[in-house]
C-alpha cells in the first residue's frame, strides 16, 4: 500500500462510514467530500498498513514532515490535518480510542494573502457590459446568444448582489421543491427580494437580492423556458435539472465550469484587466459592502462564514481603500521630497 498512488488506495470501512455520514446527515457537497476522500487516502498511504487505531500523534507529526519535505505547502497541510482531525473526532469515541491523535496539531503558518477584489469602477464596467458591443455599438445577437447573455447577466448580477459561492449559485432552483427523491438546496424569492442557500457544513442562510439583480433575474426567468426542460414529465423524472434556476444550452442545470468560463469571457469583452472568476465577485461584494456599511457581523452573516476571523480579512481590504483615499486627500499625507527639506542652521 505504501508504494501505491494515494488516489488508488482503498479506504478503511470507518472512513467510508464517515464520508457517508457527512453526505447524508451533514449534506456536504460532492466537491468537499471528494477532497476529504483524497486526504483520507493520503493518510492510508502514509500509514502503510498500520491500523487506524494504532496511529498516534507522533505518527501524524512524522507524516506531516514527510509531506512537507515533498513540497506540500502550509495551506494544503492545514486542510489535510482538518480532514484527519474531523475523521478521528467522529470515529475515536466509537472505536474506544483514548483520544484524537490529530487534536492539537497544527500545520506551519502560511502568509495570509488578501483576497482579490475588483474596484467599484471595475465591477460597474463588468456588469454594465452589453454583449456583442463593438466600438460602443451593440451588434445584433442571434437568439441563442441572446438567451445565453440574458442568463449570464442574471448570474453575474446575483453573484455580486448577494456574495454567493459558485456551488451555491449553480445549486439554486427557481422555487423551493421537495419530493420523495429531491429537495431544493437553494432557491430565489423575487417577491421577497431574497435568496436562500445551503452553505458549507449544511448551514442555511438567506441573503438580500438587490434591485439590479432582481431586474436581470426577471428578464432571465422570462427567457428561461426557451432553454430549460421543465415540463411535467421532466420535472418528475429529473427534478434536479428541471427546477434549476440557471441552465445550460442543453437545458440541464448549468455546470460550475461553464459559469467560470462564461464569466472570464464576459470580463475580457468588458475590458476588465483583472482575471475574473466567480470568487472575485464574492470578494468584491464583501469588500464593497464593508466599505459602505462598516458592519463586519452583517457581512459575516451574508457570506456564511462560521468564524468572524474569516470575515476580518476584508477589513484589510477596506484599510487599503482608506489608505489610498488618505494619501490623495490629506494635505500632510505625502512626504516631502529630499530636495524640499530644509536643513536647520
Amino acid at each position: 500500500m505504501a508504494g501505491a498512488p494515494a488516489d488508488t488506495v482503498p479506504l478503511a470501512p470507518p472512513m467510508l462510514q464517515w464520508l457517508q455520514h457527512l453526505e447524508t446527515a451533514r449534506r456536504y457537497s460532492a466537491h468537499t467530500l471528494s477532497a476529504y476522500r483524497r486526504d483520507l487516502q493520503q493518510l492510508m498511504t502514509l500509514a502503510g498498513g498500520l491500523p487506524l487505531a494504532d496511529i498516534s500523534s507522533g505518527h501524524i507529526r512524522r507524516y506531516l514532515g514527510q509531506l512537507h519535505a515533498r513540497g506540500m505547502g502550509p495551506r494544503s497541510l492545514a486542510r489535510m490535518l482538518a480532514s484527519w482531525r474531523g475523521f478521528y473526532q467522529w470515529w475515536a469515541p466509537q472505536a474506544g480510542l483514548p483520544g484524537n491523535p490529530v487534536a492539537g496539531l497544527r500545520a506551519p503558518k502560511a502568509p495570509r494573502g488578501l483576497p482579490k477584489a475588483l474596484s467599484v469602477d471595475q465591477t460597474q464596467a463588468l456588469l454594465d457590459h452589453v454583449p456583442g458591443t463593438v466600438g460602443g455599438v451593440a451588434a445584433h445577437l442571434s437568439e441563442p446568444d441572446r438567451l445565453v447573455a440574458s442568463r449570464d447577466r442574471a448570474m453575474f448580477e446575483l453573484f455580486y448582489s448577494s456574495g454567493l459561492r459558485l456551488s451555491e449559485l449553480t445549486g439554486l432552483d427557481v422555487r423551493y421543491l421537495k419530493t420523495a427523491q429531491y429537495e431544493s438546496a437553494g432557491w430565489i424569492d423575487l417577491d421577497a427580494a431574497e435568496v436562500s442557500v445551503l452553505g458549507k457544513g449544511g448551514k442555511r442562510r438567506t441573503v438580500p437580492v438587490g434591485e439590479a439583480a432582481r431586474t436581470a433575474l426577471t428578464a432571465w426567468l422570462a427567457d428561461r423556458p426557451s432553454l430549460a426542460k421543465d415540463d411535467a414529465s421532466q420535472l418528475a423524472a429529473h427534478p434536479a435539472d428541471a427546477n434549476a434556476l440557471f441552465v445550460g444550452v442543453r437545458g440541464a442545470r448549468i455546470a460550475p465550469r461553464v459559469v467560470q468560463m462564461q464569466l472570464a469571457r464576459w470580463a475580457q469583452a468588458a475590458g476588465v484587466p483583472a482575471h475574473v472568476h466567480p470568487h472575485v465577485l464574492r470578494h468584491s461584494f464583501a469588500s464593497h459592502v464593508l466599505q459602505s456599511a462598516e458592519d463586519l457581523r452583517a457581512v459575516q452573516e451574508m457570506l456564511g462564514h462560521a468564524s468572524i476571523s474569516t470575515t476580518q480579512i476584508y477589513t484589510r481590504l477596506d484599510f487599503q481603500h482608506l489608505a489610498k483615499v488618505y494619501d490623495k486627500a490629506h494635505p500632510r499625507a505625502a512626504r516631502a521630497a529630499p530636495d524640499d527639506k530644509k536643513t536647520s542652521s
